[in-house]
């Protein structure tokens, strides 16, 4: 049974040593208090928005979105030692010659200087003026088939697009005001003014015409009616001044050249336009969220608890490639707020027990957490049905609240005032009220007489059973993705779209056949001491039966501790025999007793605990080092792992194994053979290898010493705004096997993407400029463990949107460049920098979901499946790869873009290694989904965030501490022999 994973022309550049980081520390705009009070008048007044936004951050990319790029300052020089052409403006920069690495490399940083090759760098003017690595040509290895991708061919008139740019006055904040204002300019002077031009609009300050219209420049009088009153209620009229001013203008020849390949810079601008045309009518249809339209209507919403429910819609975007321009469409889901009456939504949210009981301080930050900014209408005046902006809550129950009427400070309460000005009888008095204002005067509603308004995103962490309700709601099978996604093309019918019609736009609705390569499973090597020596993956799974691990470690000195109370000495001590057990079945040296008897504690105890049996371990060893921690922990154990995580980690040096209460009671062969893998590789052994590459067959891997690196940053969740961002860079130890993976993990800016600590310098008073950074520190670990340096590298970034490819490629690959020079002078060995994307919306189909030999047991294509051809980019070399099998739902595959190859690999190889590397995953007994290195960056980067030591905020809250406002407080450091194996597993 397969075993599964346990959740939990030649152009030389040259780069400058001393070059700065371009970016800019993030700043943090203060939040203001909104806890203001006053009466509520006759007519409660609508809070005054807050229009003094803070600016954009410069370094402020999404994690996984579509980013705005960049542009620096300067011209770029890169060296390079590719036979492809790498253009960086017009004239080609004479390189240093290539060099090698002294065979002794000392321990610590070395002297930065002396380099014999002069190497700079500064940034480009434009970001447009790099090119990326070229397509080599298409693949040919693997069985040829036909897959469906959710792209829709777009046909695109001639002509040119022209940009207007919109200044309304008084200035709008709200995107759907600023559309209902240029809705009702476009209904009043279309045929007139406007020379019956139907253009699209941004709802910012972008408007875009198919033709020019009949000025440059005209400023219109615009009046709307605010209908939030309801039916009955006296109608407010505004009147804004909109001015039209003619901008640029677009051409699409730029865009044919592209996309027939002759061109390689992307006309933006121009693409940018189609795809705000496109979205047009869909952004009055339904509720935008970033590229995605969401409605009730679409399918019915599904409860989520504590007042969230989700809601269906598709993703759209114009993607540029080979075929053309395409409309990428997939299914969506999100999470929205439940339009309930408030009184409602807290009971959901704190349980129904709470209108009857007094409030405890806990259950009033959770009620002030769930509702702040969250807009509400009143439902205690009929058909008026006024909006507010939730701002706080107040202090005292509702009975007890009074205010002054008049000038005199003659005072009345709310319960009052509503019972005698509205009729209204408000009967849970023991509840707060809402407070809806700003900051200078907050007004009180009773929550009773509010509903939560409809169509309002919730952007707050999920909890663990919300998550699960979302997954089980979005999981769909192939067929049934497929069927919705030409649904959703055939309901939008794009064909009677104005906008598509003024601006010349067909959309095909049918999905685009494209051919595909199902590629090989490699063969994996196991030891050949079990009776299966050599394993062939079958449909992207396999198991440990009859094998034996190829390296197996040794275990001599482990302790258990059981932080559970429903877990007996007897049962833990079973446990602990059977994984013992399985470990030396499995392969490895595994002594059967504990140092010490397994210790029982309680979770509150944990760091007593564990510093307790680590001394009492030592103490028995009399000086040897104890070499691994067992802990059984209760199912729902809130910080209790990351505490254990830290504490072993950054403090004690100790390597730990967690196993839930539950796998413990119900102990399963597959789970204990799982664990047996995750200890094995946190000791130091290795599963299983790539017989290709024990038999020195991986082209440009097993030919000279080759280091693969993966790299990856994680963002804080939504709301979190001072959280840091945490960096991992992880890197091959062992050659030519390339399975074994070191980390190394630091803390930096919020929501920075450039990995900040890839190389630095600092001043040594003795030795003076010294480097380091993790890229050095990892080329360092690799000459110790291998005995040899590496020749080259190959570098799989994972997490990068499309508006960061510049940024991120300049950056990094120039901190790459600096950490070899300041090991040896002349010392650059070819770099080849790929960029992994998982959050993206293109998924490929059976070609005949019928056929049962072209899909797995899931309905999914087979694993193996790539695609280098029609929905890819037209010039640039990008592949699809779903190296997995899929298990439920319907498998993404991931996109690997190459951005830079120095090291000149074909099509066929760079795919090849790919995927085979896919198997070699150490967790698990099936090929993943995204290359290991990257896999295991992320593992390590979210395995840091455990290491940051979090303090109590007044509210109850909590906040990651940082040093001040000049930077990030550093994580704590890993100890040597944590460093040195996977610990992230």
């Amino acid at each position: 049974m397969p075993m599964r994973q346990i959740q939990s022309s030649e152009q030389h550049i040259v780069i400058k040593t001393q070059i700065q980081s371009t970016m800019n520390p993030v700043k943090k705009v203060p939040k203001t208090s909104q806890n203001g009070r006053g009466p509520p008048p006759e007519e409660i007044p609508s809070a005054t928005p807050n229009h003094h936004t803070s600016p954009p951050s410069r370094n402020r990319g999404r994690r996984r979105g579509r980013g705005g790029r960049k542009s620096y300052q300067g011209d770029v020089i890169m060296r390079s030692t590719s036979r492809r052409p790498y253009t960086f403006g017009h004239e080609p920069v004479p390189g240093c010659p290539d060099g090698t690495l002294s065979s002794e490399i000392k321990d610590g940083s070395m002297e930065n200087g002396g380099h014999a090759c002069e190497i700079e760098t500064s940034f480009p003017s434009s970001s447009k003026t790099l090119r990326f690595a070229p397509r080599p040509g298409s693949g040919l290895v693997g069985t040829k088939c036909i897959v469906k991708a959710n792209h829709f061919f777009l046909e695109l008139a001639e002509g040119d697009l022209n940009q207007y740019d919109v200044t309304i006055t008084p200035e709008v904040v709200s995107r759907t005001m600023n559309r209902a204002i240029m809705a009702e300019l476009v209904k009043l002077y279309k045929e007139s003014d406007l020379g019956k031009r139907l253009p699209a609009y941004d709802g910012r300050k972008c408007l875009y015409t198919a033709g020019e219209l009949p000025f440059t420049s005209k400023e219109f009088n615009i009046k709307l009616v605010e209908e939030d009153d309801g039916i009955s209620a006296p109608k407010r009229e505004r009147e804004y001044k909109v001015v039209i001013k003619f901008v640029a203008r677009a051409h699409l020849h730029h865009l044919s050249q592209f996309l027939a390949s002759k061109r390689a810079d992307a006309p933006q601008e121009a693409l940018q336009i189609l795809d705000i045309v496109m979205r047009e009518l869909s952004s009055q249809r339904y509720c935008p969220v970033g590229r995605s339209f969401f409605s009730p209507d679409i399918r019915t919403p599904q409860r989520l608890g504590e007042g969230v429910e989700s809601w269906c819609g598709f993703y759209q975007s114009i993607r540029p490639t080979q075929m053309g321009l395409t409309l990428n469409i997939d299914m969506s889901s999100a999470a929205f707020i439940e339009p309930l009456p408030v009184i409602e939504f807290v009971a959901q949210l704190l349980g129904k027990g709470v209108l009857s009981r007094t409030l405890s301080d806990s259950d009033r930050v959770k009620i002030k957490k769930a509702l702040r900014g969250v807009k509400v209408e009143v439902t205690h005046r009929g058909n008026v049905r006024r909006k507010y902006r939730v701002s706080g809550l107040t202090s005292q129950p509702t009975r007890e609240l009074v205010f002054p009427v008049d000038e005199k400070s003659t005072m009345k309460s709310v319960v009052e005032y509503f019972q005698e000005m509205y009729g209204f009888t408000i009967q849970h008095t023991h509840l707060p009220c809402l407070q809806v204002g700003n900051q200078k005067k907050a007004n009180y509603l009773p929550m009773e007489a509010c509903k939560i308004v409809e169509g309002q995103r919730y952007t707050k962490r999920l909890n663990e059973k919300q998550i699960t309700a979302l997954l089980k709601v979005t999981c769909q099978r192939p067929r049934d993705r497929e069927n919705d996604i030409l649904q959703t093309v055939q309901h939008n019918t794009y064909d009677q779209d104005p906008y598509a019609k003024e601006f010349g736009i067909k959309i095909s609705e049918r999905l685009a056949s494209v051919e595909a390569r199902i590629l090989p499973a490699p063969w994996l090597k196991y030891h050949d001491t079990g009776k299966e020596k050599d394993c062939l993956p079958q449909v992207g799974q396999w198991n440990m039966m009859n094998k034996k691990m190829i390296n197996g470690s040794t275990v001599s000195r482990w302790a258990c501790i059981n932080f559970s109370r429903s877990v007996q000495e007897s049962v833990a001590r079973g446990f602990c025999n059977e994984l013992a057990q399985m470990c030396q079945v499995s392969g490895m040296e595994f002594n059967p007793e504990p140092v010490i008897p397994i210790y029982m504690a309680k979770p509150e105890q944990v760091e007593k605990a564990l510093k307790h049996v680590y001394h009492a371990s030592m103490n028995k060893l009399k000086g040897k080092e104890l070499e691994l921690l067992l802990a059984i922990l209760p199912d729902n154990n809130g910080s209790l792992y990351g505490d254990i995580k830290r504490i072993c980690e950054t403090d004690l040096g100790l390597i730990s194994q967690c196993c839930l209460t539950k796998y413990v009671f119900k102990i399963s062969k597959q789970y204990l053979a799982n664990v047996a893998l995750k200890i094995n590789v946190k000791m130091g052994g290795r599963n299983t290898v790539l017989l290709d590459a024990i038999k020195w067959r991986i082209p440009l891997v097993s030919d000279i010493p080759t280091i693969i690196f993966g790299a990856d940053v994680t963002h804080p969740e939504n709301g979190e705004d001072s959280s840091p961002s945490i960096a991992a860079v992880v890197a091959s130890q062992d050659w030519p096997e390339v399975t074994k993976y070191a980390g190394l993990v630091c803390a930096q800016a919020h929501r920075q993407e450039l990995i900040q600590d890839l190389y630095k310098t600092w001043h040594d008073p003795v030795r003076g400029t010294v480097g380091g950074g993790m890229i050095r520190d990892l080329l360092v670990s690799f000459r110790k463990a291998t005995g040899q340096k590496p020749q080259r590298i190959i570098f799989y970034r994972d997490g990068v949107s499309e508006g960061q490819f510049y940024q991120v490629l300049l950056y990094e690959l120039d901190a790459i460049r600096k950490a070899c020079a300041s090991l040896e002078p002349n010392y650059q060995p070819p770099v080849t920098f790929i960029i992994v994307q998982k959050r993206h919306h293109t998924r490929l189909f059976a070609n005949n979901h019928k056929d049962r030999s072209s899909t797995d047991k899931s309905g999914n294509i087979l694993p193996g499946t790539v695609v280098d051809s029609k929905i890819c980019h037209p010039t640039e070399f990008d592949f699809y790869l779903c190296s997995h099998a899929g298990i439920q739902g319907t498998s993404r595959p991931a996109h690997y873009h190459v951005l830079w190859d120095e090291n000149n690999f074909t099509a066929d190889g760079i795919q090849s290694l790919t995927n085979n590397l896919c198997y070699t995953y150490a967790r698990c007994t099936r090929s993943v989904s995204v290359v290991p290195p990257a896999y295991y960056a992320h593992l390590a980067a979210f395995r840091a965030r455990f290491y940051m030591e979090p303090e109590m905020q007044e509210n109850g809250s909590t906040a990651t501490r940082a040093a001040g406002e000049s930077g990030v407080k550093p994580l704590p450091a890993l100890k040597e022999n944590v460093k040195r194996v996977m610990f992230y597993c």
